[in-house]
C-alpha cells in the first residue's frame, strides 16, 4: 500500500484540510488500535483511555506502569552521568570544609529552580552560599568575566553554574584563575571542546546516560542525590538531619514543564510527584503566585505552563532577574507575596511589550514570506525590540508560520542582537545553532532542539538568514509535509463529562512528549462565536441530541481560526480540541479548548 493512501486511511472525519490548512489523522495506526483493544481486554480500562495510552506507545504489559510512574522506578543511579562522581566529591568538599559556595543561574525558569534547589540544600547543610543571576541585556546569558570576578571578590571558593555554562570559556578559565573552582551543571547541546570545569550534562558528547531529555533542575537533582550519598558516606549527617530532598520536586516539577522537556520516563515520574509536593503549598514563593495567579485547586502542567512560568519569567524578561531565585526559595510568606505581587505586576507589563511586538514581527515576517509562503525559517529583527520578548515573539510566529523562527533585539547603538528561536518537531534548532557559532556566523548561541538563544552582530543578519535557508530547507519541507492534527478519538458534547476528564488525568501529565489528548466533536451546529478576555474567542456548540458544551479559542482574535468560526456561525462544523474542568460558582463542568475546525462538508473527494 502507498504512503498516501496509508495517510488518507487515517484521515479522522475525512478532514483533508482544516480551517488551519491541517489534515486531521488518527492517531493510531494499525498496531495502535490493536494495542488499544488489547490494553481495554487486558486491564479494563475504558475505550478511550486505552487509546490515549495506545497512542503513546504503551502496550498492555506497561500500562499499569504508566498510569502510576514511581519515581522509585524510574530513577537511575546518578552516577551514569559523565563527571558527576567527581562533580559530587568536589562540592562535598566544599560543604564539609564549610566553603562559601557561589551558584550562577539562568535567568528562566529553569535555571530559577536549579538555583532555588541547590540554595535549599546547602541552607539545610549550614552553608553559606550566593545565588547570581544575570540581567539579560546588560549581562546576556550564561557566565561573564565580570560576574566570576565579582563572585570571587566576596569570598567565594568554589562555582556551579545551573542551566548555563557549557559553552563558557574564557568566563571559566578566569573562574580558575582566581581560584574559583568551576561546576557546570547543564543540559543544553555541547561542542565536543568543552569547557575547562567539570561538567556534569547529559548532553555532552561523550554522556551515555540516556538523560538528555532532562532540564537542567532534573540534572540538579540528579546532582543532589550523588552529593547526599557523598556527604553521607563521609558521616556529615551524623549529627543532624539530611535534607528532604523530595521536598524540592516541586521546583523539578515547574522547571520541567516551563522548559518544555519530554514528559516521558523519569519526567513524567518528576512532574508527577512534583505536583503532589505543590499541593502541600510549603513553598511559600509558590503558593504566593498560586494566590496572585488566582488558580484554584490542585496545581495542574497548564497551570505552571501557561500562569506561572511567565510570570516568574517576568522578572528575567523585564525587571530584577533575580526575583524568581530568591522567590522560590524565599521562607517568609509576607516576603513571598511581595515579590510575587512584582512578578504579576510586571508579567503585565510583559503582555503589553509581547503584543505590540509580535504584530511588528507579524508584518516583517509576512514580507519577507511573500504571497507565496517561501522560507524555510522566519527571521525577524529590530532595533526596537526589548530583549526580553524576543522569545515569545519567535514562538508566536512558529505556531502562526508553522515553521522555525528566530527574533532578535538589537541595541540601538549598532552593537549585537540577542534574540531567541523556537523550532518545530522534527529540526534540531540546538544544533543548527552550535554549527553557525563554528561558521562564526554568530557570536555565540546554544540551545536544545526546540529553542535557542543567540547573539549576533548587525553585519550578519542576512549570513544567518542565507545559512538557515540551507541548513534548514529539506528538514523543515519534510517536516511541515508531516503536519497534521492527530486525533485521538471522537466525542460529543454529552460525552465529554468532568468524570472523562477525571479519568484521563490517570494517563497525564500531559505536555510535551505526553500530548494532551484532542477529541474531535463531529457534526456539531455552532451556535455562538464572540470575542473575550485578551484576545480569546469564545463558542458554544450543539450536537445532534441537543447536547451543549462551551468552548474557547485562546489567542484567536484577529487569526484564521477567528475568520473561520464567524463564517461557520449557525452551520454543522466538526470541532477538535482538548477538554479541561471549568470550575464556576461550585459546580464543574467541561470546558472545549478549540484548535481547530472543519466545515461538515470538506471531506476527501
Amino acid at each position: 500500500m502507498s504512503d498516501s493512501i496509508t495517510l488518507s486511511s487515517r484521515l479522522f472525519l475525512g478532514v483533508q484540510r482544516s480551517a488551519l490548512g491541517l489534515s486531521w489523522r488518527d492517531r493510531l495506526d494499525a498496531n495502535g488500535q490493536a494495542r488499544a483493544l488489547a490494553i481495554a481486554q487486558l486491564q479494563g480500562h475504558g475505550d478511550i483511555l486505552s487509546r490515549i495510552l495506545a497512542g503513546r506507545g504503551v502496550g498492555p504489559e506497561t500500562s499499569e506502569d504508566y498510569l502510576d510512574p514511581s519515581l522509585r522506578r524510574l530513577l537511575p543511579d546518578p552516577h551514569c552521568l559523565k563527571d558527576m562522581d567527581a562533580a559530587a566529591d568536589r562540592i562535598a568538599h566544599a560543604v564539609e570544609r564549610g566553603d562559601k559556595i557561589a551558584i550562577f543561574g539562568d535567568y528562566d525558569v529553569d535555571g530559577a529552580a536549579s538555583s532555588a534547589l541547590l540554595a535549599d540544600y546547602f541552607e539545610a547543610c549550614g552553608i553559606l552560599s550566593v545565588v547570581y543571576i544575570p540581567d539579560r541585556i546588560f549581562e546576556g546569558y550564561g557566565p561573564n568575566i565580570a560576574a566570576i570576578q565579582t563572585l570571587a571578590a566576596a569570598g567565594a571558593k568554589l562555582l556551579i553554574t545551573v542551566d548555563c555554562g557549557t559553552m563558557s570559556y574564557a568566563p571559566l578559565v578566569e573562574a580558575r584563575r582566581l581560584g574559583l573552582d568551576p561546576i557546570v551543571i547543564d543540559h543544553h547541546q555541547a561542542p565536543e571542546t568543552l569547557p575547562d570545569a567539570l561538567v556534569v550534562n547529559p548532553n555532552r558528547q561523550d554522556d551515555l546516560s540516556q538523560l538528555g531529555q532532562l532540564c537542567a533542575a532534573g540534572v540538579v537533582f540528579m546532582t543532589l542525590i550523588a552529593l547526599n550519598r557523598n556527604l553521607r558516606a563521609r558521616g556529615f549527617f551524623s549529627f543532624r538531619p539530611e535534607p528532604d530532598l523530595l521536598a524540592g520536586l516541586d521546583l523539578v516539577s515547574l522547571a520541567t514543564i516551563a522548559d518544555v522537556a519530554p514528559l516521558s520516563g523519569l519526567n513524567r515520574a518528576f512532574v508527577t510527584k512534583g505536583l503532589a509536593v505543590m499541593r502541600r503549598r510549603a513553598r511559600p514563593g509558590l503558593a504566593a503566585l498560586f494566590d496572585v495567579a488566582k488558580i484554584d485547586g490542585p496545581p495542574r502542567p497548564y497551570h505552571l505552563g501557561f500562569l506561572i512560568g511567565p510570570r516568574i519569567n517576568a522578572g528575567g524578561r523585564i525587571g530584577d532577574a533575580a526575583l524568581g531565585a530568591r522567590l522560590l526559595s524565599i521562607a517568609d510568606p509576607a516576603d513571598a507575596r511581595r515579590i510575587a505581587e512584582e512578578l504579576d505586576r510586571l508579567n503585565r507589563e510583559r503582555q503589553v511589550l509581547e503584543g505590540g511586538t509580535v504584530e511588528e514581527a507579524e508584518a516583517q515576517a509576512l514580507a519577507r514570506l511573500g504571497a507565496d509562503d517561501v522560507g524555510a525559517a522566519i527571521l525577524v529583527a529590530s532595533d526596537d525590540w526589548h530583549p526580553g520578548v524576543v522569545g515569545l515573539v519567535a514562538s508566536r510566529l512558529k505556531d502562526k508560520f508553522r515553521r522555525p523562527a528566530f527574533a532578535i533585539a538589537f541595541a540601538p547603538n549598532g552593537g549585537s542582537g540577542t534574540g531567541s528561536g523556537r523550532s518545530i518537531p522534527g529540526v534540531d534548532l540546538g544544533f543548527v545553532v552550535r554549527e553557525a557559532v563554528e561558521a562564526e556566523i554568530l557570536v555565540k548561541g546554544g540551545g536544545h532542539a526546540m529553542a535557542a538563544g543567540i547573539t549576533i552582530r548587525p553585519e550578519r543578519v542576512e549570513d544567518f538568514r542565507a545559512f538557515l535557508e540551507i541548513v534548514l530547507a529539506k528538514k523543515v519541507a519534510e517536516g511541515r509535509a508531516e503536519q497534521a492534527l492527530l486525533i485521538d478519538a471522537a466525542l460529543t458534547a454529552a460525552g465529554a463529562t468532568p468524570t472523562l476528564v477525571k479519568a484521563l488525568e490517570r494517563a497525564g501529565p500531559y505536555g510535551s512528549g505526553n500530548a494532551e489528548p484532542v477529541f474531535a466533536l463531529p457534526a456539531h451546529r455552532l451556535l455562538d462565536v464572540s470575542e473575550v478576555g485578551a484576545g480569546h474567542i469564545r463558542l458554544r456548540a450543539q450536537a445532534g441530541d441537543g447536547a451543549k458544551i462551551d468552548g474557547i479559542a485562546f489567542r484567536a482574535s484577529g487569526q484564521p481560526l477567528e475568520h473561520a468560526l464567524r463564517a461557520a456561525r449557525g452551520a454543522m462544523v466538526h470541532l477538535a480540541g482538548t477538554l479541561a474542568l471549568d470550575q464556576w460558582g461550585g459546580a464543574e463542568r467541561v470546558q472545549l479548548r478549540l484548535l481547530d475546525i472543519a466545515r461538515v462538508d470538506q471531506r476527501v473527494a
